[in-house]
């Protein structure tokens, strides 16, 4: 599959997938921001800085206005968070390209961070939490990284904890994304049926006025382990779930 990759003046990269017998398209931006950039008192900020994004910008004040404006043009969109970055994206037909690219960059550029929003969602965020304890498959590999890494931000959990979650506060995520949502860890990415030469025009206009500003970097993974290691939990369950796994090449 061939791709174009440019890079704008303040460091924020580009790349754009031409497919024109394609029915869609679809738009990406990703930020190099996951839980091995975070602290331990603030493990789970970026997972839900994503969910923050949602409730509302400054051009879309509610989740209402957002799902709903994405809805009548009958878009897929959604979020995603790793343990070294966050996508946000939406996929629709060709005609309504620059309608997803303007919400999609309103997500990652103009985040209210309305406090009550943000203690709502922190049930929304410990009730995943539970969710994803309750699934053994999901859960055996928390803590085979938790195993294999230790207390460190590759051994943390994506989501969080119920205590890190509950204590954040809105200053948090002003200064998290303040740091970590720069021109230099974004990459904007547009696949399938669209006008290269006018989209990229947008795209200047949408995300070039960002100052280039210096990324935080992850700390760098300690790699400690002397001797085999085993970690088991016991449960009341019908199945038994085992990770058996061994260290690469980094």
């Amino acid at each position: 599959m061939k791709y174009k990759k440019k890079v704008l003046e303040n460091g924020l990269r580009v790349i754009t997938v031409q497919m024109k017998d394609n029915p869609t398209v679809t738009v990406l931006v990703m930020v190099e921001a996951g839980s091995e950039y975070e602290t331990k008192e603030k493990n789970g900020i970026s997972h839900f800085l994503e969910h923050m994004c949602f409730k509302g910008t400054v051009k879309r004040p509610t989740a209402l206005l957002i799902s709903k404006e994405l809805d009548s043009i009958g878009a897929h969109y959604n979020a995603f968070t790793s343990d070294e970055y966050t996508g946000y994206y939406a996929k629709s037909a060709p005609k309504h390209i620059y309608k997803i690219l303007d919400v999609v960059s309103d997500l990652y550029l103009n985040q209210v961070f309305d406090e009550k929003e943000i203690e709502k969602e922190k049930g929304v965020i410990i009730e995943e939490i539970n969710m994803y304890r309750d699934l053994p498959h999901r859960h055996v590999q928390e803590l085979f990284l938790t195993l294999l890494y230790g207390d460190q931000p590759a051994g943390w959990s994506i989501a969080g904890t119920k205590d890190t979650v509950q204590a954040m506060k809105r200053d948090d995520f002003v200064e998290y994304r303040q740091m970590h949502y720069t021109p230099e860890a974004t990459t904007v990415i547009i696949a399938g049926n669209f006008d290269e030469k006018i989209l990229y025009k947008d795209i200047i206009k949408t995300f070039g006025y960002l100052p280039r500003s210096r990324k935080d970097k992850k700390p760098k993974i300690k790699e400690a382990q002397v001797e085999p290691a085993l970690l088991v939990e016991d449960r009341k369950t019908d199945q038994a779930h085992v990770v058996l796994g061994v260290r690469g090449y980094p």
